[in-house]
């Protein structure tokens, strides 16, 4: 378990797919600026079944144990380079509590910790302000737009590509051993 000042974060276990697979059917957990996606539990298992060393799932946990979200990495490979991008969500009720941006804070300094990396990506869709808090907070800088890169809900939209190199990264903000 990564131990925050705040959160938690574990990988996910099998007994997670359950409670993830209904946050992920969600559409209001899933939020107004994720494409639309919906899974049976099966596919879920399968999906979640297969997580290798390219991507893996953490289960987001307060200091009491409730669970409020989840966050990931998945490694982007293809040509000359690995990619290593995050994602995350959070249950609404524990959004605009500083949460999020301690999870991500912790969660890079793992993966920093923890992977031969070079650098950390993140996208969002433009109008996702919070989302773009959450990343600036952490250390993340806006690299570009891409332009209608993602279908969602019916339409094609920006998004905002972020990075975080381990040069601007230096050392552990919360992650301590």
């Amino acid at each position: 378990m990564l131990e925050g000042i705040n959160v938690n974060l574990r990988a996910m276990e099998p007994e997670d797919i359950s409670l993830i697979s209904d946050w992920l059917n969600n559409v209001d957990f899933q939020g107004r600026y994720t494409p639309l996606i919906q899974r049976s539990k099966e596919e879920m298992k399968k999906r979640f079944g297969e997580i290798s060393d390219d991507q893996k799932l953490f289960i987001i946990e307060k200091k009491d144990g409730s669970k409020i979200g989840i966050i990931l990495y998945f490694i982007v490979k293809g040509g000359p380079y690995n990619l290593l991008e995050i994602g995350y969500y959070m249950v609404l009720s524990e959004r605009k509590k500083g949460y999020c941006s301690e999870a991500v804070k912790l969660f890079i300094d793992f993966l920093f910790l923890s992977q031969a990396i070079k650098r950390i990506q993140a996208t969002t869709d433009i109008r996702n302000q919070a989302s773009r808090k959450v990343l600036e907070k952490a250390g993340f800088t806006k690299e570009g737009t891409m332009r209608k890169a993602l279908y969602m809900k019916g339409d094609w939209v920006d998004i905002s590509l972020f990075s975080i190199l381990r040069d601007e990264w230096k050392e552990s903000k919360i992650l301590k051993f």
